[in-house]
Protein backbone atom coordinates (compact mmCIF):
# COMPACT_ATOMS: atom_id res chain seq x y z
CA UNK A 1 0.00 0.00 0.00
CA UNK A 2 0.99 3.14 -0.76
CA UNK A 3 1.94 6.00 2.05
CA UNK A 4 -1.01 8.01 1.62
CA UNK A 5 -3.55 4.67 1.74
CA UNK A 6 -1.81 3.72 4.61
CA UNK A 7 -2.61 7.21 6.45
CA UNK A 8 -5.77 7.15 5.47
CA UNK A 9 -6.45 3.51 6.64
CA UNK A 10 -4.69 4.58 9.73
CA UNK A 11 -7.75 7.53 10.56
CA UNK A 12 -10.33 4.22 9.82
CA UNK A 13 -8.23 1.90 12.48
CA UNK A 14 -4.86 2.88 13.79
CA UNK A 15 -3.98 -0.74 15.38
CA UNK A 16 -4.96 -2.92 11.79
CA UNK A 17 -2.17 -0.51 10.06
CA UNK A 18 0.53 -1.39 13.18
CA UNK A 19 -0.65 -5.04 12.89
CA UNK A 20 0.10 -5.49 9.07
CA UNK A 21 3.61 -3.56 9.53
CA UNK A 22 4.16 -5.67 12.16
CA UNK A 23 3.78 -8.83 9.64
CA UNK A 24 6.31 -7.48 7.33
CA UNK A 25 8.91 -7.94 10.31
CA UNK A 26 11.31 -5.75 11.87
CA UNK A 27 12.35 -3.39 9.58
CA UNK A 28 14.28 -0.49 11.42
CA UNK A 29 15.10 0.95 7.63
CA UNK A 30 11.30 1.47 7.12
CA UNK A 31 11.06 2.99 11.02
CA UNK A 32 13.39 5.29 10.45
CA UNK A 33 12.15 6.48 7.24
CA UNK A 34 8.39 6.30 8.45
CA UNK A 35 10.60 8.97 11.13
CA UNK A 36 12.43 11.02 9.34
CA UNK A 37 9.64 12.07 6.52
CA UNK A 38 7.38 12.44 9.63
CA UNK A 39 9.72 15.16 10.97
CA UNK A 40 9.75 16.27 7.64
CA UNK A 41 6.70 17.18 7.50
CA UNK A 42 6.36 18.78 10.55
CA UNK A 43 8.95 20.78 9.31
CA UNK A 44 7.30 21.75 6.07
CA UNK A 45 4.21 22.92 8.83
CA UNK A 46 6.13 25.55 10.20
CA UNK A 47 7.18 27.41 7.28
CA UNK A 48 3.80 29.60 7.24
CA UNK A 49 3.97 30.62 10.89
CA UNK A 50 7.64 31.54 9.77
CA UNK A 51 7.12 33.24 7.20
CA UNK A 52 4.20 35.03 9.09
CA UNK A 53 6.74 36.23 12.20
CA UNK A 54 9.64 37.42 9.40
CA UNK A 55 6.88 39.82 8.08
CA UNK A 56 5.74 40.86 11.33
CA UNK A 57 9.11 41.29 13.60
CA UNK A 58 11.36 41.58 10.67
CA UNK A 59 13.57 38.81 11.22
CA UNK A 60 14.88 36.63 8.66
CA UNK A 61 13.30 34.01 7.47
CA UNK A 62 15.87 32.02 6.51
CA UNK A 63 17.58 31.73 9.99
CA UNK A 64 14.01 31.10 11.65
CA UNK A 65 13.64 27.84 8.89
CA UNK A 66 17.29 27.31 9.81
CA UNK A 67 16.51 26.76 13.45
CA UNK A 68 13.17 24.65 12.70
CA UNK A 69 15.49 22.36 10.07
CA UNK A 70 17.57 21.81 12.62
CA UNK A 71 15.13 20.97 15.27
CA UNK A 72 13.08 18.69 13.52
CA UNK A 73 15.55 16.61 11.22
CA UNK A 74 18.28 16.26 13.69
CA UNK A 75 17.47 16.55 17.61
CA UNK A 76 13.78 15.69 17.48
CA UNK A 77 14.57 12.20 16.05
CA UNK A 78 17.22 11.63 18.92
CA UNK A 79 14.44 12.61 21.02
CA UNK A 80 11.70 10.46 19.69
CA UNK A 81 14.21 7.51 19.89
CA UNK A 82 15.20 8.46 23.88
CA UNK A 83 10.78 8.91 23.99
CA UNK A 84 10.25 5.27 22.42
CA UNK A 85 13.14 4.01 24.77
CA UNK A 86 11.73 4.93 27.71
CA UNK A 87 7.70 3.47 26.17
CA UNK A 88 9.23 0.43 26.11
CA UNK A 89 11.17 0.66 29.75
CA UNK A 90 7.47 0.78 30.79
CA UNK A 91 5.68 -1.73 28.63
CA UNK A 92 8.46 -3.69 30.52
CA UNK A 93 7.59 -3.00 33.81
CA UNK A 94 4.67 -3.63 33.08
CA UNK A 95 5.46 -6.80 32.07
CA UNK A 96 4.45 -6.68 28.17
CA UNK A 97 6.73 -8.55 26.12
CA UNK A 98 6.45 -5.86 23.47
CA UNK A 99 8.92 -5.26 21.03
CA UNK A 100 10.64 -2.33 20.81
CA UNK A 101 11.16 -1.53 17.50
CA UNK A 102 7.81 -2.13 17.08
CA UNK A 103 6.80 0.28 19.78
CA UNK A 104 9.27 2.45 18.19
CA UNK A 105 7.39 1.48 14.71
CA UNK A 106 4.16 2.92 16.62
CA UNK A 107 5.31 6.48 17.79
CA UNK A 108 6.93 6.94 14.52
CA UNK A 109 4.01 5.77 12.52
CA UNK A 110 1.55 7.93 14.77
CA UNK A 111 3.43 10.86 13.96
CA UNK A 112 3.53 10.44 10.29
CA UNK A 113 0.01 9.77 10.31
CA UNK A 114 -1.34 12.39 12.05
CA UNK A 115 1.15 14.71 10.11
CA UNK A 116 -1.86 16.12 8.00
CA UNK A 117 -3.67 17.55 11.07
CA UNK A 118 -0.27 19.26 11.25
CA UNK A 119 0.56 20.93 7.80
CA UNK A 120 -3.83 22.21 8.67
CA UNK A 121 -2.09 23.62 12.54
CA UNK A 122 0.81 25.41 10.17
CA UNK A 123 -1.52 26.88 8.17
CA UNK A 124 -4.08 28.12 10.40
CA UNK A 125 -1.06 29.62 12.42
CA UNK A 126 0.63 31.04 9.53
CA UNK A 127 -2.55 32.61 8.02
CA UNK A 128 -4.57 33.57 11.45
CA UNK A 129 -2.13 33.64 13.96
CA UNK A 130 -1.80 32.22 17.12
CA UNK A 131 -5.35 31.93 19.21
CA UNK A 132 -8.14 30.00 19.31
CA UNK A 133 -8.19 28.29 15.82
CA UNK A 134 -4.95 27.60 15.92
CA UNK A 135 -5.52 25.82 19.80
CA UNK A 136 -8.18 24.16 18.46
CA UNK A 137 -6.39 22.34 15.68
CA UNK A 138 -3.72 21.88 17.58
CA UNK A 139 -5.55 20.09 20.37
CA UNK A 140 -6.96 17.83 17.10
CA UNK A 141 -4.18 17.01 15.83
CA UNK A 142 -2.39 16.31 19.80
CA UNK A 143 -5.78 13.37 20.56
CA UNK A 144 -5.43 11.94 17.07
CA UNK A 145 -1.67 11.81 17.41
CA UNK A 146 -2.17 9.99 20.88
CA UNK A 147 -4.89 7.65 19.43
CA UNK A 148 -3.03 6.32 16.50
CA UNK A 149 0.16 6.15 18.97
CA UNK A 150 -1.59 4.58 22.23
CA UNK A 151 -3.29 2.00 19.65
CA UNK A 152 -0.88 1.18 17.90
CA UNK A 153 1.25 0.53 20.92
CA UNK A 154 -1.15 -1.81 21.99
CA UNK A 155 -1.54 -3.46 18.89
CA UNK A 156 2.17 -3.66 19.04
CA UNK A 157 2.28 -5.48 22.75
CA UNK A 158 -0.67 -8.34 21.92
CA UNK A 159 1.23 -9.12 18.39
CA UNK A 160 3.87 -10.02 20.82
CA UNK A 161 2.09 -11.37 23.59
CA UNK A 162 0.58 -13.66 20.95
CA UNK A 163 3.77 -14.52 18.80
CA UNK A 164 5.05 -15.23 22.73
CA UNK A 165 2.36 -18.24 22.52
Amino acid sequence: MSVVMDIVATYRGPAQVLRRFAAAGQREDRAIAILMAGCAVVFVSSWPAAAREAHLTGQDVGMLLGGALFAWLFIMPLVLYGLAFLVWGGFRVLRSKAEPWALRLALFWALLAASPLMLLHGLVRGFIGEGTPQMIVGALWFVVFMWFWISGSRAAAKESASDGD
